[in-house]
Protein backbone atom coordinates (compact mmCIF):
# COMPACT_ATOMS: atom_id res chain seq x y z
CA UNK A 1 0.00 0.00 0.00
CA UNK A 2 1.67 3.07 -0.95
CA UNK A 3 -0.46 5.15 1.92
CA UNK A 4 -1.80 5.04 5.22
CA UNK A 5 -4.31 6.22 7.75
CA UNK A 6 -3.83 5.81 11.46
CA UNK A 7 -4.87 6.56 14.24
CA UNK A 8 -2.78 7.06 17.93
CA UNK A 9 -3.20 7.00 21.47
CA UNK A 10 -1.67 10.24 23.26
CA UNK A 11 -0.57 9.70 26.82
CA UNK A 12 -3.43 12.19 27.56
CA UNK A 13 -5.77 9.73 26.38
CA UNK A 14 -6.28 12.10 23.16
CA UNK A 15 -6.53 10.71 19.83
CA UNK A 16 -4.31 11.99 17.15
CA UNK A 17 -5.43 10.72 13.31
CA UNK A 18 -3.00 11.21 10.62
CA UNK A 19 -2.00 9.49 6.97
CA UNK A 20 1.38 8.84 5.50
CA UNK A 21 2.95 7.86 1.91
CA UNK A 22 5.07 5.57 3.87
CA UNK A 23 4.66 1.96 3.32
CA UNK A 24 5.73 1.19 6.89
CA UNK A 25 3.65 3.08 9.53
CA UNK A 26 6.31 1.96 12.00
CA UNK A 27 8.86 4.53 10.49
CA UNK A 28 5.66 7.22 11.12
CA UNK A 29 4.99 6.24 15.00
CA UNK A 30 9.02 6.36 15.51
CA UNK A 31 8.83 10.08 13.76
CA UNK A 32 6.09 10.46 16.30
CA UNK A 33 7.38 8.89 19.25
CA UNK A 34 10.53 11.06 19.03
CA UNK A 35 8.84 14.22 18.19
CA UNK A 36 10.99 14.77 14.81
CA UNK A 37 7.52 17.18 13.80
CA UNK A 38 6.76 18.58 16.31
CA UNK A 39 2.98 19.14 16.89
CA UNK A 40 0.49 18.23 18.50
CA UNK A 41 1.69 14.41 19.73
CA UNK A 42 5.09 16.29 20.59
CA UNK A 43 3.79 17.20 24.01
CA UNK A 44 1.59 14.25 24.71
CA UNK A 45 4.53 11.65 24.70
CA UNK A 46 4.40 8.55 24.35
CA UNK A 47 2.04 7.59 21.82
CA UNK A 48 0.64 4.57 20.53
CA UNK A 49 -0.90 3.18 17.68
CA UNK A 50 -4.12 1.48 17.71
CA UNK A 51 -5.13 1.31 14.59
CA UNK A 52 -4.09 1.90 10.67
CA UNK A 53 -5.28 0.89 7.19
CA UNK A 54 -3.93 1.27 3.78
CA UNK A 55 -4.83 3.01 0.83
CA UNK A 56 -3.50 2.67 -3.08
CA UNK A 57 -4.14 6.17 -3.44
CA UNK A 58 -2.84 8.76 -1.06
CA UNK A 59 -5.62 11.08 -2.01
CA UNK A 60 -8.33 8.35 -0.37
CA UNK A 61 -5.82 7.77 2.56
CA UNK A 62 -6.09 12.38 2.93
CA UNK A 63 -9.54 11.75 2.68
CA UNK A 64 -10.77 9.31 5.04
CA UNK A 65 -8.15 10.82 7.54
CA UNK A 66 -10.19 14.12 6.84
CA UNK A 67 -13.20 12.52 7.44
CA UNK A 68 -11.93 10.36 10.67
CA UNK A 69 -10.84 13.68 12.74
CA UNK A 70 -14.44 15.29 12.21
CA UNK A 71 -15.41 12.06 14.27
CA UNK A 72 -16.44 12.04 18.12
CA UNK A 73 -14.37 10.13 20.30
CA UNK A 74 -16.69 7.15 20.20
CA UNK A 75 -16.91 6.65 16.76
CA UNK A 76 -13.12 6.93 16.80
CA UNK A 77 -12.99 3.97 19.12
CA UNK A 78 -15.77 1.92 17.50
CA UNK A 79 -13.32 1.96 14.48
CA UNK A 80 -10.80 0.84 16.52
CA UNK A 81 -12.36 -2.04 17.79
CA UNK A 82 -13.05 -3.06 15.05
CA UNK A 83 -16.93 -2.53 15.37
CA UNK A 84 -17.98 -1.97 12.11
CA UNK A 85 -22.01 -2.08 13.04
CA UNK A 86 -21.96 0.70 15.56
CA UNK A 87 -20.79 3.65 13.37
CA UNK A 88 -23.93 4.19 11.27
CA UNK A 89 -25.40 4.36 14.60
CA UNK A 90 -23.08 6.60 15.92
CA UNK A 91 -23.38 8.74 12.29
CA UNK A 92 -26.94 9.06 12.96
CA UNK A 93 -27.02 9.83 16.82
CA UNK A 94 -24.07 12.44 16.19
CA UNK A 95 -26.19 14.23 13.29
CA UNK A 96 -29.35 13.82 15.67
CA UNK A 97 -27.99 15.51 18.59
CA UNK A 98 -26.07 18.12 16.32
CA UNK A 99 -29.53 19.18 14.92
CA UNK A 100 -31.70 19.25 18.31
CA UNK A 101 -28.95 21.30 20.15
Amino acid sequence: MPAYVYILRCRDGSYYVGSTRSEDVSRRLHEHQTGAYGGYTSTRLPVELVWSNGFERISDAVAFERQVKGWSRAKKEALIAGDWDRLPTLASRAKRQGSDG
